[in-house]
């Protein structure tokens, strides 16, 4: 991608605008979002134009995906790439090949990071991005390495989604259950209590929405977490 490169973002939630600013000094920016009118320092357009840019990320939540899909087919251009931004990668590429024209270009991305744990820039981050048949990766990854100073990973779905039921649906699940609790203010504390009350301070401003998405929309979440509960089941009955 390069200044020239005409780049649309549909949607405009938290993790839409992250991108929307990063990506705007590098390539020609438009946006939609029918919940938001403006946004400081980005343009915004119609859905219509920006669904006929070169490049077009959906930045919504992977329930909304073939739905949005629908809706942008008539004006997504032809050879256009389009990505989506999920946490699971199964799904929403299987939406996009199903719903999108057939010469249209996809490709499932996955930003390991989100305005929380980006506060101080995204240099560093790291993205994987699971090209759809016949996409090579290599122009967009050389863009994020280059421009975004991002550390990009190259996977197929399955892997992916395989590999984020432990990384995130588990690691997310036991951040929520600690956060639940609302322990109160330690006066004093271990390093490793330290570090797990930081992991759940990264996540606990995600929306109940994504937490769902994470833990519902990866075909391999639920197995993960059965044993998660089985083996706290088996650790409590030992303690007894």
């Amino acid at each position: 991608m390069t200044a020239g490169l005409e780049v649309g973002v549909i949607g405009l939630g938290a993790f839409g605008r992250l991108a929307a600013c990063h990506l705007d000094p590098h390539v020609d920016l438009l946006a939609h979002d029918a919940a938001v009118d403006a946004v400081d320092g980005i343009v915004c357009g119609s859905l219509e134009e920006v669904a006929a840019r070169d490049v077009v990320i959906l930045a919504v939540p992977v329930q909304l995906i073939g739905e949005v899909c629908r809706e942008i087919a008539p004006h997504v251009r032809p050879d256009a790439l389009v990505l989506d931004v999920a946490s699971v990668k199964i799904e929403p590429m299987a939406q996009m090949r199903a719903h999108l024209p057939a010469a249209t270009r996809i490709m499932g991305t996955h930003p390991l990071f989100g305005p929380q744990s980006a506060a101080d820039g995204v240099a560093g981050q790291s993205i994987v991005l699971c090209p759809g048949d016949g996409v090579d990766p290599a122009c967009i990854a050389g863009f994020l390495r280059d421009n975004l100073r991002l550390d990009v990973h190259i996977s197929d779905a399955d892997t992916h989604d395989r590999t984020m039921a432990s990384v995130q649906a588990l690691t997310h699940l036991v951040s929520k259950v600690i956060t639940d609790l609302a322990l109160p203010i330690a006066p004093y504390t271990t390093r490793s209590y330290e570090l797990l009350t930081q992991a759940a301070d990264l996540v606990a401003g995600d929306s109940d929405e994504l937490f769902r998405a994470i833990e519902r929309h990866n075909p391999y979440a639920a197995a993960l977490r059965a044993r998660f509960f089985e083996a706290a089941r088996a650790l409590d009955g030992r303690l007894e």
